[in-house]
């Protein structure tokens, strides 16, 4: 029944874009970039974005201009991004995981750092090695930030959830047997205000439940299908989460909870039409969300010319009707 369920689910989203274009792009400008991470900086009205090719952090205008915020070849790769809750720090995730165009033997897949940045002037203010802290390969990807000052990372190939407190002291915060699985983890991250952390896996498709006070009391959440190639979280408000997944099916859901996360079920999602290009992880612009398109399947294709021009997309759900979310 549940096959027909979502079956019937994507007959609708099918049907339901016909005659409708996709939603509201700002195009920008940044050639071999491949941004993958995004952050809305309401008092500057600018998006930020890192670059999975070049590692340069760049902001982007809502008219499309592209200018380089911070530029280091030896930081590799650059993925998720938040800006700090003061509004003048924005600190991102670092390694060399997949796609730096200056990658090298000594840090592929061993490096994993946690930048901060002055969005004034662009300076680093911080940089903390986060490799020495596990073993194996190395894949700092998202983070999220508590209502403490503590940062909250995943890495997606060790599959650990690593804490930075406020004073930029680093630790290995949960690691758990449910996490475990090849290729790339845990990825998306975001804390919830009632002391819990939800994250999400894009091998498994699953969504966990990490309790803040007792890191090793890890629950996965029941949810009506995987979500395989999950990515990018935000938390709408304390019973709505928005995820999204790329990898082939490129699109975006918002889920919904009546049990405090012991388990969720689907209530909207994004229409085919809208044509989202890899999105990878998305940022608040007030009530509004808009999603970085990263195109990392061109990355996975040795005969795609490489891209000038990104993407960042707003997003439009459309609710599922009630009789088909459970």
């Amino acid at each position: 029944m549940k096959r027909i369920k979502y079956l019937l689910i994507g007959i609708l989203f099918i049907t339901g874009c016909i005659g409708v274009g996709p939603t509201t792009r700002i195009n920008f400008t940044a050639p071999d970039t491949y941004p993958e991470g995004i952050a809305y900086d309401k008092a500057a009205n600018v998006y930020y974005v890192s670059s999975a090719r070049t590692g340069a952090i760049g902001k982007v205008t809502p008219e499309g201009i592209y200018t380089v915020l911070h530029s280091d070849t030896a930081l590799k790769s650059t993925y998720g991004m938040k800006l700090h809750p003061d509004g003048k720090r924005l600190f991102v995730c670092v390694s060399d995981a997949n796609y730096s165009k200056y990658t090298a033997p000594d840090t592929r897949y061993k490096m994993a750092r946690l930048i901060s940045i002055d969005v004034t002037t662009g300076k680093r203010l911080a940089d903390i090695n986060l490799a020495p802290l596990y073993e194996g390969n190395r894949f700092a990807n998202d983070l999220v930030f508590d209502d403490k000052g503590n940062i909250y990372l995943t890495e997606s190939y060790s599959n650990a959830i690593i804490k930075v407190d406020a004073n930029n002291n680093p630790s290995v915060f949960s690691k758990s047997p449910l996490f475990e699985t090849g290729g790339i983890g845990l990825n998306g991250i975001v804390y919830h205000p009632s002391g819990f952390l939800l994250v999400n896996s894009t091998g498994k498709g699953a969504l966990y439940k990490v309790d803040i006070n007792n890191p090793q009391n890890v629950q996965q959440v029941k949810l009506p299908m995987f979500f395989i190639g999950a990515d990018g979280m935000l938390l709408n408000d304390q019973n709505h989460l928005t995820l999204l997944v790329n990898g082939g099916n490129d699109k975006i859901f918002r889920l919904e909870t009546t049990d405090n996360w012991a388990s969720g079920r689907m209530a909207a999602t994004t229409l085919i039409a809208d044509r989202f290009t890899y999105p990878a992880t998305a940022t608040f612009n007030g009530s509004d969300i808009w999603v970085m398109n990263a195109k990392f399947h061109e990355l996975n294709d040795t005969t795609a010319i490489p891209s000038k021009v990104f993407a960042i997309q707003k997003v439009v759900l459309k609710p599922i009707p009630k009789k088909l979310r459970d």
